[in-house]
């Protein structure tokens, strides 16, 4: 075992299902798996499956299964030989001892692709539970937990999901991973920066590797690798279907469409090479389909996805088409600029695909999963100036009033907006004009915290606190780490913000700090 296998071993400890490797080898062993010799250049020296498993984008009858051969994850190709092309069994069952198996079937992990393997399993039953693993050779993976989405249109009672963003290893242990996977969930949405890509090491033994700033594809393979090894997110991974995107630090951050803030020597051109490189690296380590490939420096990420007729998320993109922000990238009053209604967020093409989709929907709940703060944020709002952040939707006003508009003129049914990046909990009530606190609510907004980015965090803020007190659109305001649990029925939405004191270092508890309910046909938050 190489030492990032012992550190897995000892910590994959899972609630319903095996994924430690030595056990899941022997329950292989039980079931008569049959073990296919392996031509001598296609064996692999040393444990293939140091990164573990995941699935993603679960559709009524299919979901990705993802795995990547790397005995050693933290070497240049994962400890791989390029040029290799090594076939990897993988099977989905319906048991957890693959008693049952529906589908079986040989990927080739290719070294173009960091010997990752993407497979779209098709032809499984809607709303089922099943277990997949992958084998290469005479290595069996960790198993892991999937469940399809409902049938389209079908009536359903509850769905169960969470959502995350903003997990920066140097900073802090993923303990609200732990908790997470004792959750009974249909699916986890993570809303962006999944890596960080600066060089820094922190003071936890968790420092980046490599320790610069990322840029080359390899760079930005041995990062996501690196982030992998940790064995909380892996267990996340394994216990539930993912639908991701990302946000600035899985490329550079606070990065738009073809500009670099933090890199202004570097030309476009050269911005558009980081990209790229970003890019492949990312869809190469996430449960992503064929479809979402990056060709060169351009990924088609915004997606839709129903769960029957109680909700529709349309997972947004809101970087890779936006404009330039404006003044530095800091923060301004709103002006001429800002209010411009020809300015982007998420491009116009994106925008027609969203109203498209909402004007068409049939959902109980209609969702926006995206990166950044959507509701009006006034920095200062004692001051009859004014202050917003230029990287939110604030930046960007005219468009994220034509959505609001949209919600309200077509009265689509229930908007939720679900948001990361600010490393803080808030639960903020849309207005039809924020301007004015009187004005109709046409949907809510649920913001997450980070699972680690920015340390420890706290209970209380007084600047924030006060900050949050005087917008009132803003009902619940918290800042520390954790996740975000929401159970949907047809007659509401219920959010519990469960937190986690500290993650400056292993073991933190965790809690809900507080739950608030959104009913059907009745925009607004109320304490739960």
């Amino acid at each position: 075992m190489s030492s990032v296998e012992k550190l897995l071993a000892a910590r994959w400890a899972r609630r319903r299902f095996l994924t430690v490797t030595g056990a899941a080898a022997g329950l292989a062993l039980a079931t008569g798996l049959p073990v296919a010799a392996t031509p001598a250049d296609q064996r692999i020296r040393g444990y293939p499956f140091t990164l573990g498993i995941a699935s993603g984008d679960p559709l009524p009858d299919g979901v990705v299964i993802w795995t990547r051969l790397a005995p050693e994850p933290l070497e240049p190709f994962g400890g791989m030989e390029y040029g290799k092309k090594v076939p990897v069994r993988w099977e989905v069952a319906e048991d957890e001892a693959f008693r049952r198996v529906v589908r079986r079937g040989t990927a080739f992990a290719l070294s173009e692709y960091a010997h990752t393997v993407h497979v779209d399993v098709r032809g499984l039953r809607p709303s089922a539970e099943y277990f997949y693993r992958f084998m290469a050779g005479s290595d069996i993976s960790p198993v892991g937990r999937t469940k399809t989405a409902p049938a389209l249109g079908a009536a359903i009672s509850n769905l169960n999901f969470a959502f995350v963003s903003c997990q920066h290893r140097v900073v802090g242990y993923y303990t609200a991973y732990q908790h997470m996977v004792q959750e009974d969930l249909d699916v986890v949405f993570h809303l962006g920066d999944y890596i960080y890509e600066g060089g820094d090491q922190g003071t936890l033994g968790r420092g980046h590797f490599p320790a610069r700033t990322l840029a080359t594809l390899d760079d930005f393979r041995l990062r996501l690798a690196q982030y992998k090894t940790d064995p909380d997110l892996q267990a996340a991974h394994a216990a539930f279907p993912w639908i991701v995107t990302l946000d600035d630090h899985e490329v550079l951050s606070n990065w738009v469409s073809k500009y670099s803030f933090y890199y202004p020597q570097e030309s476009f051109e050269q911005f558009l090479v980081r990209r790229a490189n970003a890019f492949r690296a990312y869809w190469e380590h996430m449960p992503l389909r064929l479809a979402q490939l990056p060709q060169g420096p351009d990924m088609p990420l915004y997606r839709r996805f129903a769960f029957g007729d109680l909700a529709e998320f349309n997972v947004l993109d809101t970087r890779q088409y936006r404009d330039d922000q404006l003044y530095n990238d800091g923060t301004a009053p709103p002006d001429a600029l800002t209010r411009d209604p020809a300015r982007q967020m998420i491009g116009a093409q994106q925008e027609q695909w969203l109203f498209d989709g909402l004007r068409k929907s049939g959902a109980t709940w209609n969702v926006l999963a995206q990166q950044v703060f959507f509701s009006q944020l006034d920095l200062d709002p004692n001051d009859a100036g004014e202050r917003y952040v230029m990287d939110a939707w604030d930046g960007y006003e005219a468009q994220r009033n034509r959505i609001v508009d949209f919600f309200h003129d077509r009265n689509i049914a229930n908007p939720v907006v679900l948001t990361g990046d600010v490393h803080a909990n808030n639960a903020c009530e849309i207005k039809k004009n924020f301007d004015d606190s009187d004005s109709a609510t046409v949907g809510v907004e649920l913001v997450g915290t980070s699972i680690s980015s920015s340390g420890d965090g706290a209970d209380t803020d007084p600047g924030r606190d006060a900050l949050a007190s005087q917008l009132p659109h803003i009902k619940y305001y918290n800042v520390q780490r954790g996740y975000v649990r929401c159970e949907v029925t047809p007659e509401q939405w219920r959010t519990d913000f469960k937190v986690v004191p500290y993650v400056s270092r292993p073991g933190a508890p965790i809690r809900t700090d507080a739950t608030l309910v959104t009913e059907n046909g009745r925009p607004g938050l109320e304490l739960g």
